[in-house]
């Protein structure tokens, strides 16, 4: 037993060596036609590097990640990934061989290493190398069987065998029995199961029952061992065992056979007779069986093996079961049953997107790579063999790539105005027959870039407006177009002149740069500028930016907001009444002077009318409406008065008229000298002495009163109010605010600028008149002021005047008065 042991240790020793010499000579690799091959031992633990892809690949380390390398693969990528920094391909999760491959010769694990830009895959192929890491087993570990007596020495008992799921060396290798004086093992080379032989004749009487171990070695390092109990039982004689007419059974049936579909046939006959010739079939109770048998069953009478389920090729090639027969007599006999599985069409091609690019720019050349697809049939051979197209008038096309994968390229240039988007229909159809296909759709968006310029309507815009606008406001709106979209689609609106005048175009006219609606800076004047002409760029915010331009022409109407302007006669500085003498014997139609005005506005805003202000009596004198000309209407008589007043009034055709007047003195003689005595007879006759300064006296008091009443009133109503209101002005101002539009409006025209005139009243013994001044003239009070011209219509204070009354009026009735006058002034105004 010593022994034993010392030797079961050194085996152990040299299998160890053996596999650790197999694990490093393994982890070598190499490439063979454009495939990287490595080979490596089951169960390395997580994190074990088996290679290095930079230096296999000849990629550069920094760019891994940046080409985004990675595996693909639908079962590989469980166990293998690769770390970027390094470009170290290891071990994600534990590996074992004999679940992926079971006892299949050689496992191989596949996938593809994918890198992009530019895009390129490189096939992988892992060989898992088996290790001895599974103990013989025995199924099951207590083995009952039946010996007659009468068994003749030398007979062989089959025995079940032990399984290993490892293979090669690492498998089981021999078997050993227990010490006894009965039975011997005897293993052949050319089957798998032990036999046991007997030694000496057996004795039911002296000892009905054995137990015998069976022991189970393989050949790794270490020696792995499994044990079984043999249960020996002597009965009557049965000295024929069992025999299978074949060793090992052989069939085929397609994927697609229905259930219960007859597989084969096993036969074993027995040459005793009776009880111990019944054969009865069965499977083999082994770890093995339990998989393949669970798909199909085996009439224990006849031997027929049926399928129980549907048999499907990708999931199972071929099934290897081992079966029994047994007689009444309990001896045993085994065969293999192999069943191959051919392949049918039944499965349709699959796609799927290994990498898109979505949205794709409009200006992509012709040959860009926007998707890759991964195509990929379960079946094999001509079943598996797969075409793929685009289906419809796209411009993309196809092109086989490495193995499984196609690429979609640009075959003419895009254009997102014209079609802003694509649905890519692929078909992939297999080779089997029936021919089976798939449809795969793409939605591919294309993206813009800044390739239309913004676009107006016209190319020339023209609008009118009419002067004396208010400043501010909106005068035009003009919109472009732009084809693009986004940020390359938004337009920002400018202006310049096309003018050679020297004034700045962004002083008159300003534009929102959004939405292109244009505003006058200023109010226009038509007598100063009748026309402008603009320039208006619009350009988008894309980059590079685009920009287009169009001429925009403002037309200014006129207005009726300039007066006539009499040239002749002209008042001068002095603003004394003009004077002309006209002969006595003047014949009727005689032509006395000639009204000249003119008027700075345009059109029937400019034609002008003569007339006479409508007076109490007619005068001699005529006016034409059309030249001005003044002329005798009659011929001139003795009791005519000499001295005749007319006031002109020049009008314009506007709407409203607008008005001025000229006061001209027309006095009837032949010489200078003949008109002063009877001037002087007609003012004592017309001015008789009357009571008017009585009268005078009294207005002006009771006017006096009035107003210091109205001032205490408004004291007292505003020292009544709890407390001042902050947004009242108490400036000391006697005119109202002036708005500064309206102001910016006369300014910026030809209105003048309104403002009060202050008036002063007096008397003097020369003239009977009223004279109304601006304050900026220095005129003494005293002055004669000619009421008619003023416009007042104070003919009652001409009548009761003569040239002999004095009126002393006080200092504040002269400024109270002035004050009165220079309001109505005002409202005429």
């Amino acid at each position: 037993m010593a022994e034993m042991q010392i030797q079961k240790a050194q085996t152990y020793k040299g299998i160890r060596r053996q596999v650790i010499f197999s694990f490093l000579f393994l982890l070598l690799c190499h490439s063979v036609s454009g495939q990287l091959h490595y080979s490596i031992a089951e169960e390395l633990r997580k994190g074990s590097v088996i290679a290095n892809f930079t230096k296999d690949l000849g990629l550069d380390i920094n760019e891994l990640s940046s080409r985004r390398f990675r595996i693909v693969s639908r079962v590989s990528e469980k166990y293998f990934s690769v770390d970027l920094n390094n470009g170290n391909l290891f071990v994600k999760d534990r590996i074992d061989r004999e679940t992926l491959c079971r006892t299949t010769a050689t496992c191989v694990l596949i996938f593809d290493a994918m890198v992009a830009n530019p895009l390129n895959v490189f096939p992988v192929k892992i060989e898992i190398q088996d290790i001895n890491d599974n103990p013989p087993k025995f199924f099951p570990d207590i083995i009952h069987l039946e010996i007659t007596e009468g068994t003749a020495v030398g007979t062989h008992l089959a025995l079940q065998n032990a399984e290993d799921p490892d293979i090669d060396i690492n498998t089981i290798q021999t078997y050993r029995l227990s010490d006894n004086q009965y039975y011997t093992l005897d293993q052949k080379s050319e089957s798998s199961f032990p036999e046991l032989v007997l030694e000496n004749p057996l004795d039911r009487e002296m000892q009905n029952t054995h137990e015998l171990t069976l022991m189970a070695f393989d050949g790794g390092n270490p020696v792995r061992t499994g044990t079984a109990l043999i249960k020996m039982t002597v009965t009557d004689v049965n000295d024929n065992v069992p025999a299978f007419t074949q060793a090992v059974y052989k069939a085929s049936i397609s994927e697609n056979s229905p259930v219960n579909t007859t597989v084969l046939y096993v036969n074993a006959t027995d040459k005793d007779e009776g009880i111990n010739a019944q054969i009865t079939y069965s499977f083999s109770k082994t770890s093995e069986n339990s998989f393949h048998t669970s798909m199909f069953n085996i009439n224990p009478s006849n031997g027929e093996i049926t399928t129980t389920g549907n048999i499907n090729f990708e999931v199972t090639r071929h099934y290897e079961m081992s079966v029994q027969a047994k007689d009444g007599g309990g001896y045993i006999a085994h065969s293999k049953v192999l069943i191959e599985i051919t392949d049918e069409n039944d499965n349709a091609p699959e796609m799927a997107i290994a990498s898109l690019s979505s949205p794709v720019p409009e200006d992509s050349a012709p040959g860009t790579v926007i998707a890759l697809i991964e195509v990929h049939d379960q079946d094999s051979g001509e079943n598996g063999e797969v075409d793929c197209q685009i289906v419809g008038t796209v411009p993309f096309q196809l092109d086989s790539s490495a193995g499984r994968f196609y690429r979609i390229v640009t075959t003419s240039t895009l254009d997102r105005e014209k079609i802003p988007w694509y649905n890519i229909t692929i078909v992939a159809t297999d080779k089997g027959s029936p021919q089976l296909s798939s449809r795969k759709f793409i939605r591919l968006d294309i993206s813009d870039v800044n390739d239309n310029s913004p676009v107006f309507i016209k190319s020339n815009y023209a609008t009118y407006l009419l002067e004396n606008n208010i400043p501010g406001a909106s005068i035009y709106r003009i919109q472009a177009s732009d084809l693009d979209t986004g940020d390359n689609a938004k337009v920002i609106y400018s202006i310049s002149s096309m003018d050679n005048e020297d004034f700045p175009v962004s002083s008159y006219f300003s534009i929102n740069i959004k939405t292109g609606v244009l505003y006058g800076q200023r109010s226009f004047d038509y007598e100063q500028l009748k026309e402008f002409q603009i320039q208006i760029t619009a350009k988008d915010n894309g980059f590079p930016s685009l920009s287009s331009n169009t001429t925009l022409t403002i037309h200014v109407l006129d207005q009726n907001d300039n007066a006539p302007i009499i040239l002749y006669p002209s008042m001068g500085n002095s603003g004394l009444v003009l004077f002309e003498m006209v002969p006595f014997s003047s014949e009727q139609g005689s032509l006395i002077t000639k009204v000249v005005a003119v008027d700075a506005d345009s059109g029937h805003n400019s034609w002008l009318s003569y007339h006479f202000m409508q007076m109490s009596e007619s005068p001699p004198f005529a006016i034409s409406q059309h030249t001005g000309e003044i002329r005798t209407s009659r011929v001139f008589q003795e009791k005519d008065v000499l001295k005749h007043k007319v006031v002109v009034v020049v009008k314009d055709n506007g709407d409203p008229s607008l008005s001025a007047t000229v006061t001209i003195s027309l006095i009837v003689a032949d010489h200078f000298q003949q008109v002063v005595p009877k001037l002087k007879n007609q003012s004592s006759g017309e001015f008789p002495p009357s009571n008017l300064p009585v009268y005078l006296v009294i207005a002006l008091a009771l006017i006096s009163l009035l107003f210091i009443i109205t001032v205490t009133l408004a004291i007292i109503s505003k020292c009544k109010m709890a407390k001042p209101s902050p947004s009242l002005d108490f400036s000391t101002n006697l005119y109202s605010q002036v708005d500064p539009r309206i102001i910016s409006n006369f300014n910026n025209g030809t209105l003048p600028l309104p403002y009060s005139y202050n008036v002063c009243v007096a008397l003097e013994s020369t003239e009977n008149d009223f004279t109304f001044m601006k304050p900026s003239q220095s005129v003494p009070i005293e002055n004669l002021i000619d009421a008619v011209d003023s416009g007042l219509g104070n003919e009652s204070l001409k009548d009761t005047l003569s040239p002999s009354s004095a009126i002393q009026v006080s200092h504040s009735d002269k400024i109270y008065l002035s004050m009165l006058i220079t309001r109505n002034i005002s409202n005429e105004l």
